[in-house]
């Protein structure tokens, strides 16, 4: 898998491509079945994490956001609604290189009120087409003290597919990420119980941009596992597995990377997704 996975694409936007599950042990493949995740150990080494790190922060040291386009980005449906899902710069993103922020970043007018380096978020969803190092990967940085919770979420809710369970999601640490720097929590399980909230993108003559089908419900605290994961180490994330990350209070940063695929044979990507593929950038395959 890791030879190939110069070939998938930022987070967000999806490969038509079927996902080498054969690589996994029996009792890995079984282990991911049953709890809709999996933790591979050890699968960057400490210095491919480095050079990804590197290139990150020249992009963000050469980023020049307009003051309208600074978007916090969030999970949460009313604040969804209120910035990303109402922006052009938000909705177009799919072709384009986007910075998306922390919650606290800016004053009232967009000024920032931290160093630029320290409020992104997440950077999407083309860094695979436009620059060469991260034509595999994406970068979700969270910052020490900066990093926002990511509330509970599927991702099927933001990339939703027919028939549902071809979306996996690849979670690349490329630091580590900890109890007190805001690491994964999963529902072991829940992704076998489909998919209960859905974001649409609207017709472009209705006002807002995107709304919401359904609801989640209120998933309960005591069900949510932790996941710690040391510098180098790959989580898959299925599609409807619920999962969340809490606040970073520390002084480390948890920087990862992500990646979303989708298997080719037999899958329609929904066009009521709010991220869609455009005709100068298709979702590529994974393999030529």
């Amino acid at each position: 898998m890791k030879e190939n996975s110069p070939g998938a694409i930022e987070l967000s936007q999806l490969s038509p491509a079927v996902f080498p599950m054969a690589c996994l042990s029996p009792s890995q493949l079984k282990k991911f079945q049953e709890d809709g995740f999996l933790l591979l150990e050890g699968f960057f080494t400490a210095d491919e994490c480095v050079a990804m790190q590197q290139r990150i922060g020249e992009i963000v040291a050469e980023m020049d956001v307009p003051l309208h386009c600074r978007t916090e980005f969030s999970t949460q449906e009313d604040e969804q609604l209120q910035t990303q899902g109402k922006t052009d710069y938000f909705l177009s993103s799919g072709d384009k290189i986007r910075f998306f922020f922390e919650k606290g970043v800016f004053d009232e007018k967009g000024n920032f009120l931290v160093p630029p380096e320290k409020s992104i978020n997440k950077i999407g969803h083309a860094l695979h087409a436009h620059d060469p190092v991260f034509r595999s990967i994406t970068h979700s940085p969270k910052q020490p003290h900066f990093g926002g919770e990511v509330s509970p979420h599927q991702d099927a809710t933001f990339l939703y597919t027919e028939p549902l369970g071809r979306v996996l999601g690849l979670w690349i640490a490329m630091e580590d990420a900890m109890l007190e720097n805001g690491c994964l929590w999963f529902i072991p399980g829940s992704h076998t119980r489909g998919v209960s909230r859905r974001m649409i993108r609207a017709p472009s003559d209705s006002g807002p941009g995107t709304s919401f089908l359904g609801s989640d419900p209120a998933w309960a605290s005591n069900l949510f596992v932790p996941l710690p994961v040391r510098r180098g180490g790959l989580v898959l994330i299925h599609g409807e597995v619920v999962h969340k990350s809490e606040q970073n209070h520390s002084d480390h940063s948890r920087q990862a990377y992500t990646v979303h695929l989708m298997e080719a044979a037999g899958t329609v990507w929904s066009p009521g997704n709010w991220l869609q593929p455009t005709p100068e950038l298709p979702f590529p395959p994974l393999y030529s």
